[in-house]
């Protein structure tokens, strides 16, 4: 086993709040950050709502004009997490910078409304002229790399640098992927999380088609993520940033940091099962739980809590009961789980890493937050989620799981990192 690692800075850009505290309190208190769909006309959409960030500029974070022109709306989520991040730390210049990377999760990206219109209406005159003219760095804000080289250029992160998009479960694996760069001796201190922005019309038309959208919440859109309610009818749409800056424990220690928790174990899997559709019988994540909790050398019998990935499908919700009950066993049922997505709505490639920042909140203030909107039990899901009222109970070890479109999975094991 490599050098132990410390989480020393958060971020967070939400639904909830612009910033970790505005998030946490809106969390702990069980408020919904879902309302109406303010990014395009969504009027004739049946799907008129979503977890939207609002009253956001990244302007401040910026170090001065210019520098986020190429910065889309999520990766402008990104950088001021970050920012947010690193003055908790207080790492600027703590290493040299071969020795601080950067790990993120973003989706890969893709075009807006008015670039698709002026692509699909676009032609080519007679005497040979050019096809209407495109901006050309309009690419760039399309590209998912460019705010993580941005995050990177800021802090003068020059050592790993890694671009994640594997869905739903992308943040989750950059941050554990971060962890084994640290472990294996690449990086004194890496940035990690996720950043995404998916309430553009093409994604609200796209999961609308695939069924996978709540519907009928237009006029109650607080009531629309209900995850392990036996009436939940689907996700909604959110959007957001939450970063991490995770150091080797020993360096953090030595410059004096405060450590809010250790990162002890991660683990990943596929489910090999299909694209859209969860196992049933909880098989792909309970390898991911599995491995997670092996990596950490941790008992099931440890577990405090567990934030789930919590989506409110049908599927999803019962594949995760499904997945902690053979992995947690006689525990399942006396182990808290909580679901963020029922205040925030799904952040998609953020969600994993917004999962993992609950989980350090809990075990640095002995609350665990409320899954709201779970009025109906159903019968197949049995265990304690949590419903509706945050619960005071002392957390030293959460698993924190991200769940994702195409079957990846991946699963953090966070401590409360008081040991030698």
């Amino acid at each position: 086993m490599g050098p132990r690692v410390a989480v020393t800075g958060l971020g967070a850009v939400t639904p909830l709040g612009t910033d970790v505290a505005t998030t946490w309190a809106g969390l702990v208190a069980g408020r919904s950050g879902v309302g109406p769909i303010t990014t395009f006309d969504a009027e004739t959409f049946p799907i008129r709502i979503a977890g939207q960030v609002r009253d956001f500029s990244v302007a401040s974070s910026l170090p001065g004009p210019g520098y986020g022109r190429h910065l889309s709306r999520a990766a402008g989520f990104g950088f001021a997490a970050a920012a947010e991040a690193m003055r908790q730390a207080g790492a600027e210049g703590c290493y040299a910078p071969h020795e601080a990377g950067i790990a993120m999760g973003a989706s890969a990206g893709r075009p807006e409304e008015q670039e698709l219109t002026e692509v699909m209406t676009a032609y080519r005159r007679s005497d040979g002229h050019d096809i209407r003219a495109q901006r050309p760095t309009g690419m760039l804000l399309r590209q998912q790399n460019v705010g993580v080289e941005a995050i990177a250029r800021r802090w003068r992160l020059e050592g790993p640098m890694i671009g994640v998009s594997t869905a739903c479960s992308a943040s989750t694996h950059a941050i554990g992927e971060a962890f084994r760069h640290i472990q294996e001796g690449d990086a004194k201190l890496v940035v990690a999380g996720g950043y995404d922005s998916l309430t553009t019309w093409l994604d609200v038309l796209g999961f609308t088609l695939l069924g996978a959208l709540a519907a009928g919440f237009e006029h109650d859109p607080a009531a629309a993520s209900m995850p392990f309610d036996r009436e939940r009818r689907g996700f909604v749409l959110g959007e957001g940033a939450v970063a991490l800056v995770l150091e080797d424990l020993a360096a953090a220690r030595a410059r004096g940091a405060e450590v809010l928790a250790e990162i002890t174990g991660y683990g990943t899997s596929l489910n090999a099962y299909r694209i859209t559709d969860a196992p049933p019988d909880g098989t792909g994540p309970a390898e991911s739980m599995a491995r997670a909790l092996a990596d950490a050398g941790a008992r099931p019998s440890e577990v405090d809590c567990v934030v789930a990935h919590g989506t409110s499908t049908p599927g999803n919700d019962l594949c995760e009961t499904a997945a902690l009950k053979t992995v947690l066993g006689e525990f399942a049922r006396g182990v808290p789980v909580t679901a963020p997505k029922s205040m925030t709505g799904h952040l998609t490639a953020a969600s994993g890493a917004l999962n993992a920042l609950v989980a350090i909140q809990a075990i640095r203030t002995s609350v665990i937050p409320p899954t709201i909107n779970l009025r109906t039990p159903d019968p197949k899901l049995d265990l304690d989620y949590v419903p509706n009222r945050a619960r005071r109970a002392p957390v030293r070890t959460a698993l924190a799981n991200a769940f994702a479109f195409g079957g990846t999975n991946g699963t953090l094991v966070l401590g409360a990192g008081g040991g030698s």
